[in-house]
């Protein structure tokens, strides 16, 4: 395949196009497997590196042709590296096989020049697609598919002209400048008509392609902390990212308020560095009649306390944790839910990105009003919960005792505790450079500055020391609430840990004795901007990716009441429209009317002033002095330009292979033809003839020319 260019070594009009048209077909594939946030960043720059040298190449910036010897090099010796990066790097055939599909775009980005090697391109962009639609959750898969539709109607649009001409080979080419106009215009009408269609198939074709192709995806990337084994530190790695983890939506707006504490898991056993629970058999709950799962059986009906219901939608990344506000007693879930030890949930996830599930919470724990309705806590489990590590540095239990200086209520000496380590200690998210052989002890005495496990963890810890049984819980601060989704945002900067302790009377009380961060969160420009970015994936997750009958139904609905909304009012319509166009325009030009109007003249200035304005003036110039009669053999190119001009507005465009006279003989409108040779010959004299008076008869045939119809 031979690609045509013009004397310069420039693409021509169609080729040009079809080029950009392949490499943002590909950069689209790309695009959208880069925004799941699976590829590695060697996948990144390679094939991003690729991207911008092949524009350069199209654009004749730059001129680069690997070696074939390297080609194959390295393609051998990716064929070797397959099988590591499948067994040992990626351990996965879907990324493995993202990073082979990548590997020989980047190689055939770089080395394409036949109609073959365009073609598996194409196959390339295609795989790049299809990759995305498996891994990718996000609502930014769909703007990106909207663009690879587009370039993918252009691409094979304009391959097909390019195809056509190359059969036929013409002497004249009939393309012009006008043609890339065309081919804009035609695939645009053409998208559009395909997303019209679409659209409606939309409304009536459930979601199964992407359930079909999800259990093939290992998820890269899951929360730790949230399970029953946690190290002193891992909490603190887990805020220092900044991943949606939930969307918690109330369903009273006075609720959305409250600052809440979102409990995903209770550990109870120490040994030092680490907080874990031991295994023991689950519980498997059953729902009832109405598929409500009855989660708190021994929650007192005295009428105290505040309950309030919720729905939270959790992203798969924190595992099979259930996070709760408060203590839940209702959960409806579409999932088998198990009970572990020490108030835990999980959830067996189905091949959702998203688990939906609602509660109902009691907030509130009954007041010493009430001791008689707590069941005192099992002796087995009292020792649980106070159980110390096998090496406990005896300056702690000092500590404990100093601070709570002789109290004997233990719910004074917990508040003591707590209120001691939030007045002397500092919040950081900055691990110590070296991990300490006794990380509770380095905290207490030495370093005194620390994030929220070793806050919770000393807490815990000194008050087991005075036999007030503890655990630590892990999970999430309230977060921000979005008022564009109504929903509140859980991220992984929110993770957090606090501690649970058991009063006589009153059950399991929560304490955080962690200070508030000095650099928490506000609200910029950016955060707000994300706000509208969170409730575009919102709507993406529940109108696309978990579209359902349910949703069908409730969009079928929607359509219904506006359809006969717009029967009633349908007269009025066009006027209200109208009335409200013509009062923002009104708005606008009494705003911005001058300051639109400068910029205006700005952009005609530079249009005219510019580098097209100064060769225009100077060709401008050089005419008049044509037609004053002082013509010189140099202004038989410019005549001769601006009769090519005159036929690439007619569809004839001149091949740089042949010479004047070639041209003027392969022309084949006859009328056409005997005005360019009669052109062609008064050129020919005018410049390497020298005949002045040859630049009167070239400036009558091309009024001719320009006026034929």
């Amino acid at each position: 395949m031979i690609m045509h260019r013009g004397s310069a070594g420039v693409l021509s009009p169609v080729d040009q196009f079809f080029e950009l048209s392949l490499l943002g077909l590909l950069a689209s594939g790309f695009l959208a497997v880069a925004g799941s946030g699976y590829l590695d960043v060697p996948t990144l720059a390679l094939t991003s590196a690729a991207l911008i040298i092949r524009a350069l190449m199209v654009a004749g910036v730059v001129h680069f042709e690997p070696p074939p010897v390297i080609v194959t090099v390295l393609t051998l010796a990716y064929i070797g590296f397959y099988p590591i990066d499948y067994f040992f790097l990626s351990r996965a055939f879907i990324p493995a096989a993202i990073h082979l599909v990548f590997f020989v775009a980047v190689v055939k980005i770089l080395t394409g020049r036949s109609n073959r090697d365009y073609l598996f391109l194409k196959v390339i962009a295609f795989l790049e697609l299809l990759a995305a639609c498996i891994v990718s959750a996000s609502f930014n898969f769909f703007v990106f598919l909207l663009l690879f539709l587009v370039l993918g109607v252009a691409t094979f649009a304009s391959s097909e002209i390019r195809q056509s001409r190359d059969r036929a080979q013409p002497g004249a080419r009939q393309t012009g400048v006008g043609v890339p106009a065309r081919l804009i215009a035609v695939v645009l009408c053409v998208s559009f008509s395909i997303l019209v269609i679409t659209a409606g198939l939309f409304f009536f074709l459930p979601r199964t392609a992407r359930a079909a192709f999800q259990h093939f995806v290992s998820h890269g990337y899951h929360l730790v902390g949230f399970s029953n084994h946690v190290m002193l530190g891992e909490i603190g790695k887990v805020k220092k990212e900044n991943v949606l983890v939930m969307h918690v939506r109330m369903d009273h707006p006075e609720d959305r308020s409250l600052a809440l504490k979102w409990r995903g898991a209770a550990l109870a056993e120490f040994d030092g560095r680490a907080w874990f629970n031991r295994r023991a058999p689950p519980q498997i709950l059953q729902p009832d009649r109405g598929g409500l799962l009855r989660l708190d059986e021994e929650a007192p009906d005295d009428g105290k306390g505040r309950y309030i219901s919720y729905a939270v939608y959790l992203n798969d990344l924190a595992q099979d944790a259930l996070f709760f506000a408060g203590t839940p007693q209702y959960i409806r879930i579409d999932s088998l839910v198990v009970r572990r030890p020490f108030g835990n949930y999980s959830a067996q996830f189905n091949d959702s990105r998203t688990v939906a599930y609602q509660v109902y919470s009691r907030l509130e724990m009954p007041s010493a009003g009430g001791q008689t309705k707590i069941a005192p806590l099992p002796a087995e489990a009292r020792k649980t919960y106070l159980q110390l590590p096998a090496r406990t540095d005896p300056r702690i239990r000092e500590l404990a005792e100093n601070i709570v200086a002789g109290e004997t209520s233990p719910i004074r000496q917990a508040q003591l505790v707590g209120n001691y380590l939030r007045s002397h200690f500092q919040y950081t998210l900055e691990l110590p450079p070296a991990e300490p052989d006794d990380p509770l002890a380095f905290f207490l005495f030495h370093r005194k500055k620390g994030h929220c496990e070793y806050f919770a963890s000393s807490m815990a810890v000194m008050l087991r020391t005075l036999q007030i049984p503890s655990r630590v819980v892990t999970g999430f601060q309230s977060g921000v609430y979005n008022p564009i989704s109504g929903s509140q945002l859980i991220r992984t900067s929110d993770a957090h840990s606090w501690v649970e302790a058991w009063l006589p009377g009153r059950g399991w009380v929560t304490f955080d004795p962690t200070p508030p961060d000095p650099q928490g969160q506000r609200l910029s420009a950016w955060t707000r901007l994300g706000f509208y970015a969170d409730a575009v994936d919102v709507f993406w997750q529940d109108w696309v990716l978990n579209y359902n009958l349910d949703r069908q139904l409730q969009l079928a609905s929607r359509v219904g009441e506006s359809g006969r909304h717009m029967g009633l009012n349908w007269p009025e319509s066009p006027w209200i429209w109208a009335t409200g166009i013509a009062s923002a325009l009104k708005v606008f030009s009494g705003r911005f009317g001058f300051a639109a109007l400068g910029v205006l003249v700005l952009l005609l200035m530079t249009r005219f002033l510019g580098r097209d304005g100064w060769r225009w003036w100077r060709a401008r110039r050089r005419m008049l002095k044509v037609l004053r009669g002082s013509a010189e053999a140099s202004d038989a190119t410019l005549l001769y330009q601006r009769m090519l001009k005159a036929l690439r507005r007619r569809g004839i465009e001149k091949p740089a292979w042949l010479t004047p006279c070639e041209f003027a003989r392969v022309v084949q409108e006859p009328e056409l033809s005997l005005l360019v040779e009669d052109l062609t010959s008064a050129y020919n004299e005018l410049r390497f003839g020298g005949n002045a008076e040859a630049a009167g008869r070239i400036f009558v045939l091309l009024e001719r020319l320009e006026t034929a119809s």
